[in-house]
């Protein structure tokens, strides 16, 4: 559904106005920031999108109607259309999902003279950081800074003051690949180059560090069923939608883990202090398991996993579950021992013996758990965060509840 045109029955919206809309409407769901648009005309949406950051702005575009996109790009500058159309041809992890129009785009036969009085003139709409020499093919030649140019004498070319094979980015590599390049390249702004060395693009890099930002941001929801367009300003009703579903499927797991507990209880009918020790048991291999959780999701955000990284992980945190498995089992094998005595129990040294294996058994189970999932999910094409705490949740209680009642009734006959 278009917007309303220009002159038919709307008042135009003052550019200090567009800024703050633009501003609420970065804090707000793809969708909700798109229909939130609906009352701008065209040209005004094409203007707040301009404002928005690459990434926010592609996720407000591709949640509009195909009809209502259309004529945002038709009212807006021909060089952001184009630069938006581009950008949307590549993957949604693609760093030309972040690529700006480079505005300052010079010939290196231009002076330094005709230089500056080109970039005043660019100034009064844009900042302006570098200078981008191109060819008549477009292939970057270099870059010239604002500080080189004040230096430089004005009747100079930029082929003589530029700076010849810059530092570059493909617009085809993923964010992550690209930050891993530019950690010790700090520049405020870094020139895009295809596979034939054509300027396509620029990126900031403080757009380049929001995405990553909020890509792990969004983890810690996305581990608990809370999805990533959910932000503070959704409507509860839509919250509900995303969050719901997610505690449907943890009260199933629940009903799992109930269901492994219901089959010994005759044992627990006989020893009530098993009961007791249930949620110790449970709770230490779940916090054990996140730990690997957290390792595993923070090594796939920051791309450090290479060819065979994935079993030294596994064996890593197989290791960490053991080891922490028989510190904590020694610790709760003695307070076990502690209560049954209490209680005069017949048996309190197959009880702490049944907590102590059970504990480093649950911490190994939980321990390998926490770093296949995410490694699982991805393998399968989901979001490695994705719930990812649920499940681990369910794999803990239902394994470590059984493997406890489970040595609990062979020890004590």
């Amino acid at each position: 559904m278009n917007g309303p045109e220009e002159g038919v029955g709307t008042m135009p919206i003052a550019q200090p106005d567009l800024e703050k809309i633009a501003s609420e409407v970065a804090w707000l769901p793809p969708d909700q920031a798109a229909l939130q648009l609906e009352v701008l005309t065209e040209s005004q949406a094409a203007t707040v999108l301009g404002i928005l950051s690459p990434a926010v702005a592609e996720d407000v575009m591709l949640a509009m109607e195909e009809d209502r996109r259309r004529g945002v790009f038709a009212a807006a500058p021909e060089a952001d259309a184009r630069q938006w159309t581009a950008n949307l041809s590549f993957d949604a992890d693609a760093l030309g999902r972040l690529m700006e129009h480079p505005r300052a785009v010079f010939r290196a036969h231009y002076t330094v003279a005709e230089t500056v009085e080109r970039i005043r003139k660019l100034a009064k709409n844009v900042l302006v950081t570098y200078g981008f020499i191109v060819d008549d093919a477009g292939k970057l030649l270099g870059l010239v800074a604002m500080r080189d140019l004040l230096l430089a004498a004005p009747t100079a070319t930029l082929e003589e003051v530029m700076l010849r094979n810059p530092f570059v980015l493909s617009p085809t590599q993923t964010v992550i690949d690209a930050m891993r390049m530019v950690v010790n390249q700090h520049f405020p702004i870094y020139p895009v180059c295809d596979k034939e060395g054509r300027l396509v693009g620029t990126v900031r890099g403080r757009s380049l560090f929001e995405q990553q930002a909020y890509e792990i941001s969004a983890q810690a929801g996305s581990m608990v069923g809370v999805e990533k367009e959910e932000r503070i300003a959704t409507p509860w009703p839509r919250s509900l939608k995303f969050r719901h579903p997610w505690l449907q499927l943890n009260l199933f797991t629940a009903f799992l883990a109930a269901a492994v507990v219901g089959c010994f209880q005759e044992t627990i009918n006989e020893i009530v202090l098993l009961a007791v020790f249930l949620p110790v048991i449970s709770g230490q291999s779940q916090n054990t398991g996140c730990q690997s959780l957290a390792i595993a999701l923070r090594g796939l955000t920051l791309g450090e996993f290479e060819s065979g990284s994935e079993r030294r992980l596994v064996f890593k945190e197989g290791m960490l579950g053991l080891m922490n498995g028989i510190f904590v089992g020694i610790t709760a094998a003695s307070a076990m021992l502690f209560v049954a005595w209490l209680q005069s129990n017949a048996q309190p040294w197959q009880l702490a013996s049944a907590v102590f294996l059970a504990m480093i058994l649950s911490c190994i189970l939980s321990s390998v758990t926490g770093a296949l999932i995410p490694m699982v999910l991805k393998r399968i094409g989901t979001d490695p965060a994705n719930a990812s705490s649920i499940l681990l949740t369910t794999i803990t209680d239902v394994g470590s509840m059984g493997l406890f009642l489970g040595i609990a009734r062979g020890l004590l006959g």
